[in-house]
């Protein structure tokens, strides 16, 4: 019997598609398990380190091979169309971004939840957010070139280049030149859940996972404290509260 090889040559356009975005997203998880493993092997702040010297040069050699075959050049290592779109469409690009990222951490929550049950979709939900948000932190600090302890005014503006700044309602209460509140005032989960009639989701576990394990990655000087986070009551103004300070 003569053994049949699968060609590549063979696969019909939507095959071919499919086995392109397949690729992709393979590539997208060796790139979170190679730092994962270095962070095992050697520690986070190392893995950062190493991640710092892979990103770019990454980057640069993927989106130029694809520039080669999409008609595009990287300048300043930013992808030419980028460059030529309005500054409305970058807007509405970035979120796009941040929808994408929080529909994608919906689902995963929610795979989890409906297999194994809340609990074990809580646990590790809280989990990822004791990793994720360090790493969003470092990786604010190097998109803006903040220093090591960059103090309250870094932090400000860190907060604002978060994923979730940009599809959320969110406010800066100054209290002191050391001392801001943070106020969520629009919220798509909550949201969402209050169209519903529904209740508040109890997020307060996450949210002081996150809050602060950003804030001392952006400045480890920073304390957090909540002033209400569901399942607390809250004023009608906003869903979550929490004030960050240096002593």
């Amino acid at each position: 019997m003569e053994e049949q090889v699968l060609q590549i040559e063979n696969l019909n356009s939507v095959e071919l598609s499919r086995l392109a975005i397949d690729m992709l997203h393979r590539t997208f998880v060796h790139h979170v398990f190679w730092f994962k493993e270095v962070e095992h092997q050697m520690g986070f702040e190392k893995a950062l380190e190493v991640m710092d010297s892979v990103y770019e040069k990454s980057l640069s050699n993927q989106v130029t091979r694809l520039g080669k075959l999409f008609g595009f050049e990287l300048i300043n290592g930013i992808p030419e169309p980028m460059l030529n779109m309005q500054k409305k469409e970058l807007l509405e690009l970035i979120k796009i971004l941040g929808i994408n990222w929080l529909a994608a951490d919906g689902i995963w929550f929610q795979a989890v939840e409906f297999k194994y049950g809340m609990l074990d979709a809580k646990r590790c939900n809280d989990t990822n957010l004791a990793w994720f948000s360090p790493f969003e932190a470092w990786s604010i600090k190097r998109l803006l070139n903040l220093s090591e302890n960059p103090g309250i005014e870094g932090f400000k503006k860190a907060l604002q280049m978060r994923l979730y700044a940009t599809i959320s309602k969110q406010s800066i209460i100054e209290e002191s030149p050391n001392t801001i509140v943070f106020q969520m005032h629009e919220c798509r989960v909550q949201s969402a859940r209050k169209r519903k009639n529904l209740a508040d989701y109890p997020c307060k576990s996450a949210g002081i996972i996150e809050h602060t394990n950003f804030a001392r990655a952006i400045d480890s000087r920073i304390k957090t404290e909540c002033l209400g986070c569901p399942p607390d009551k809250h004023p009608e103004e906003w869903y979550c509260a929490w004030r960050f300070s240096i002593e």
